[in-house]
């Protein structure tokens, strides 16, 4: 089975740390997680060195042409936004998604994408900053400024800076599942708690200090245990501290409340349970928590926006295709 190719573009001006985003998730073998190991290509748009916005100057190996086979590719950001793209990028990016490949625009990328005509009529996220600009040159796209990423199937937006880290690993755990996202998003330590719509859900690992002190401990018992009974006091109490001192140290650490995070640990448990295993929803609902079938449909719903059983259904149609479609 070849190894799915992935394709970053890059251009005069660009920002090392925009650009260094899908490196980081697509350009390392990650096998020992469960993930494939990419064709990870950098791609200029123009002939000779790359200059970056930070003094660095760079050589990318390939031109646009490496794009025709590429199965996800990716614009990391953009400059002049006031400026049409090259009209040799957009065609690129068109031909690749008439080929049927993934087209992806982090932060200010998002532009790019939209100059191709692809986002017309359909949602859209960039940086937050720029959402009033997009809008104003490209008023056929739904922008939505307040969340992290939009995901339309064939083509995903994403907000600004690192958002662009929570949209790579999306994409992971879209086509690779929750646990391989989860795997990966614990190795490159992401922050342990990204706000924004709730569709855009992914696990959030906690951030480790060189030990782990009686506060960790006790959320990691509570993520080994989330089919029992865990009350904000509980765990209070485990940890060490006062319920207003947990809940201020939780606040500043994971960046929400315990309950809201509780929630979000049993909606991405039931996500592997229903991607791994035949199980039952009662015995879903039950091992991630949730007590009832009713209650997990609930909560599933105002997270991700679709049932278990569509979710369930989607995720072996989705794995079903991209075992149809590998090359042989």
């Amino acid at each position: 089975m070849a190894d799915p190719i992935v394709a970053a573009i890059a251009f005069d001006g660009i920002s090392p740390f925009h650009l260094s985003v899908p490196c980081l998730v697509f350009a390392e073998d990650r096998t020992t997680l469960g993930l494939p190991r990419f064709e990870f290509r950098v791609c200029a748009i123009e002939d000779g060195p790359i200059r970056t916005d930070a003094g660095l100057t760079i050589s990318a190996p390939h031109g646009l042409s490496a794009l025709d086979d590429a199965d996800i590719v990716i614009v990391p950001s953009w400059k002049n936004l006031e400026v049409p793209p090259p009209a040799a990028l957009l065609e690129a990016l068109r031909r690749a998604h008439r080929r049927g490949a993934l087209i992806v625009g982090l932060c200010l990328g998002t532009f790019a994408v939209a100059a191709t005509g692809l986002l017309s009529g359909r949602r859209a996220a960039t940086h937050w900053a720029f959402s009033d600009q997009l809008q104003a040159l490209y008023p056929d796209i739904l922008v939505e400024p307040e969340v992290l990423y939009i995901d339309n199937g064939d083509v995903v937006t994403s907000a600004g800076v690192a958002a662009g880290l929570d949209c790579c690993l999306h994409i992971i755990r879209a086509r690779y599942g929750a646990e391989a996202a989860l795997r990966l998003a614990r190795q490159i330590v992401l922050s342990p708690h990204r706000q924004g719509g709730q569709a855009q859900f992914i696990e959030r690992p906690i951030a480790r200090t060189g030990y782990a002190d009686r506060f960790a401990q006790a959320l990691d018992t509570v993520r080994k245990t989330l089919h029992e009974t865990h009350s904000l006091d509980s765990v209070a109490a485990a940890a060490g501290l006062t319920r207003r001192t947990f809940t201020r140290r939780f606040q500043k650490t994971i960046g929400t409340s315990f309950g809201d995070w509780l929630t979000d640990q049993r909606v991405a448990l039931a996500q592997r349970l229903l991607e791994a295993t035949e199980k039952s929803m009662d015995t879903v609902a039950f091992e991630a928590g949730f007590g009832s079938a009713t209650s997990l449909r609930q909560h599933f719903s105002a997270r991700l926006r679709t049932t278990p059983a569509q979710y369930r259904r989607e995720f072996s149609k989705n794995a079903q295709e991209r075992v149809a479609q590998a090359p042989r």
